[in-house]
C-alpha cells in the first residue's frame, strides 16, 4: 500500500509507454518498406557487380579459370591501352574547360537584362540525347565544306587571307606550247620581244571559272613588249573551237600569274587580266614563260577534324557543347548565394574586377565548383555514345575510350572476360571519386 502511494504521488515519474505500432516494432516496419528497394537494388546493382567480379577471372568460354590473365590485358592490348590514354585525356581536359566555360558564362550573364535567355539557350543542349547530339557532330565535322559547317567557318576564315586557285584543275590540251615543270607549266621554246605568246589550258569545267573571267581576246603583238594570252581552249557546246586559237565563246584566265625566267630565275611576272591577256617588258626577252604552281594549287578543304589526330579533341568539343550548360546553372545557382556585401567591400577598398572575381568569387564558389567538376569526371569515364557515333571506322581505334572498348570486346570480339575486367577497372576508377565527393559533402554538413 506505502509503496502504491508512492508510485501515485504528485512528484513521482510517470513509467514508460509502449511505442510499438499496431503493425509490430518500428524495425520491422522499416524493413519492410525497405524490401522492395533493396530487392532491386541487388538485382540491377550488386548481382550485376558481383557477377563482373567473377567472370573477370574466367576466359573466353566461361568455364576455364583464367586468373588475373584478364587484367594483364588492360596493360598489354594496344586498343586498351589507346582507350585508356584517351580517358586520361578526357578527364583532364573536359571537366575542366566545360566547368570553365560555365562559370564564365554563370558570371557574364548575371547582370545583363537577357542573361536568362542566354542561360536557356546554353543549357538546351543537355535536352538533346546522346544519340542526337553525336549524329549533329557527326555532320558538323563532316570534311565537306558544303556540308560541314566546321570546315565551312575553317575554310572561309583561311580563304579570307589565302585565297585559293581558281584553276587546280586545268593543264595543257593536246599539241600544247607548255610543258610540266616543278608543279606549273613552262613554254618550251623562248620569247622574243615583239611576240604575241600562245597559252592555252584545258580542265576547268565552264561553272567553275572565275566570276570575273571575261571573253578572251588574242593579245597585239607590242614593240619592245611580250604579250600573250592565256585562257580555257574550248568550246562549249556544238561549237566548233579551233585548237590553239582564241575562239570567241571561249573565257580567259582572269588572275593566272606568268613569270618570264632565265637560268633557272624570275625576271619579270606579271598577271592576266579578266580577258587573258598579260603583258611582259622587255626583260622577259630570251626568256621562256612559266605558270607557277601557285596557279594550279588544291583549294583548302579545311581539317580532318575526324581524323586521326584530331578526332579526340573534336568529340570532347561536343561534350562540352552539351554539359556547359549543366555547370552553368549549377554555378549560376551558388552564385546567387554569395554575400554581396562581400563583392562590393573588396570593390570599396579599390578591386577591380577581376581581383574581385579572382579573390573573392571563386573561393566562395569553390564548393560548387567541385561538385561540378566531380560529377562531370564521373561523367566522362563512362562516356560511349558520342564517341561510337561521331568517330568514323576509320580513326574509330585513335578516339576509343574505355566503355567503348567494354562494349567491343563483350559484343564485336567475343570476349567477355576481358570485358568484364574492364567494367571492374572503370568501377575502381569512378570509386575514389565518389568517396571523394561524399566526405565533402559530409563535410559541408557538419559546417
Amino acid at each position: 500500500m506505502k509503496s502504491a502511494a508512492v508510485a501515485g504521488a504528485p512528484g513521482a515519474p510517470a513509467p514508460p509507454r509502449s511505442r510499438k505500432s499496431v503493425t509490430g516494432t518500428r524495425k520491422t516496419v522499416a524493413a519492410l518498406f525497405l524490401l522492395p528497394a533493396l530487392v532491386l537494388l541487388g538485382a540491377l546493382v550488386v548481382y550485376p557487380i558481383g557477377y563482373s567480379v567473377v567472370r573477370s577471372f574466367y576466359d573466353q568460354s566461361g568455364d576455364g579459370f583464367a586468373g588475373v590473365d584478364n587484367y594483364k590485358a588492360l596493360f598489354t592490348d594496344d586498343g586498351i591501352r589507346t582507350a585508356l590514354k584517351n580517358n586520361v585525356i578526357w578527364v583532364v581536359f573536359a571537366p575542366t574547360v566545360a566547368t570553365a566555360l560555365g562559370l564564365i558564362f554563370a558570371v557574364l550573364t548575371e547582370r545583363i537584362r537577357w542573361g536568362t535567355a542566354f542561360k536557356l539557350v546554353v543549357f538546351m543542349p543537355m535536352a538533346i540525347s546522346m544519340l542526337a547530339a553525336g549524329i549533329i557532330f557527326r555532320l558538323v565535322y563532316d570534311q565537306d565544306p558544303d556540308k560541314g559547317v566546321a570546315n565551312a567557318v575553317w575554310v572561309g576564315v583561311h580563304d579570307t587571307f589565302a585565297q585559293s586557285s581558281a584553276f587546280p584543275k586545268a593543264h595543257p590540251g593536246r599539241e600544247s606550247p607548255l610543258k610540266p615543270d616543278r608543279g606549273g607549266f613552262i613554254t618550251k621554246a623562248t620569247v622574243s620581244m615583239g611576240d604575241s605568246i600562245a597559252l592555252p589550258l584545258v580542265g576547268v569545267a565552264p561553272d567553275r571559272m572565275p566570276d570575273d573571267a571575261e571573253r578572251a581576246v588574242q593579245a597585239r603583238p607590242e614593240l619592245g613588249k611580250v604579250t600573250g594570252t592565256t585562257w580555257q581552249d574550248f568550246t562549249r557546246g556544238k561549237g566548233v573551237g579551233r585548237l590553239g586559237q582564241v575562239d570567241p565563246s571561249e573565257l580567259g584566265y582572269a588572275g593566272m600569274r606568268i613569270e618570264a625566267v632565265k637560268d633557272g630565275k624570275v625576271v619579270a611576272s606579271t598577271k592576266a587580266a579578266d580577258d587573258g591577256t598579260f603583258t611582259l617588258p622587255e626583260a622577259a626577252d630570251g626568256a621562256q614563260l612559266r605558270l607557277p604552281a601557285s596557279n594550279f594549287k588544291e583549294p583548302y578543304n579545311g581539317l580532318d577534324w575526324l581524323g586521326p589526330s584530331l578526332v579526340t579533341p573534336a568529340i570532347i568539343g561536343s561534350y562540352i557543347w552539351m554539359w556547359a550548360g549543366f555547370a552553368m546553372v549549377l554555378i549560376a545557382a551558388g552564385l546567387a548565394s554569395v554575400p554581396r556585401e562581400l563583392m562590393e567591400a573588396a570593390r570599396v577598398d579599390g578591386a577591380n574586377e577581376w581581383q574581385v572575381f579572382r579573390r573573392v568569387t571563386v573561393p566562395l564558389l569553390a564548393p560548387v565548383l567541385a561538385v561540378v567538376v566531380v560529377t562531370l569526371m564521373i561523367n566522362v569515364l563512362k562516356v560511349f555514345d558520342l564517341v561510337f557515333i561521331i568517330a568514323p571506322g576509320s580513326s574509330q581505334d585513335d578516339a576509343n575510350v574505355l566503355a567503348l572498348e567494354l562494349y567491343r570486346k563483350g559484343f564485336s570480339e567475343d570476349q567477355p572476360g576481358i570485358a568484364s575486367a574492364i567494367a571492374v577497372f572503370l568501377l575502381l576508377l569512378v570509386i575514389p571519386v565518389m568517396w571523394f565527393n561524399v566526405r565533402r559533402l559530409r563535410r559541408e554538413v557538419r559546417r
